[in-house]
């Protein structure tokens, strides 16, 4: 068994407020959780309006599925236009 722990920083250009902040990120964390079936939680920068950091944690029976839920949930982030990717940690156990 297999367990991955992908870390991304993110820059939030848009949001002007902790609350505008809070509702981009419980929407990615939403879709994120539905679609790939991971936990997830804000790790850092919870005082800052345009800056987060979320670690994405998710389990499987093989390295290679591991590794390709991990580049389907980058491959999904990369996606989203109000969230800015500066920094990827991935990290398997």
């Amino acid at each position: 068994m297999f367990v991955a722990c992908l870390t991304i920083q993110f820059h939030l250009p848009g949001c002007t407020s902790l609350k505008e902040k809070r509702f981009v990120l419980k929407s990615l964390r939403d879709r994120l959780r539905n679609r790939f079936n991971v936990a997830l939680c804000e790790t850092d920068y919870q005082d800052k309006w345009q800056r987060s950091e979320i670690a994405i944690v998710s389990v499987a029976g093989s390295r290679r599925g591991i590794d390709k839920t991990m580049q389907s949930i980058i491959a999904f982030v990369e996606k989203e236009k109000r969230a800015v990717m500066i920094e990827i940690e991935k990290e398997i156990f």
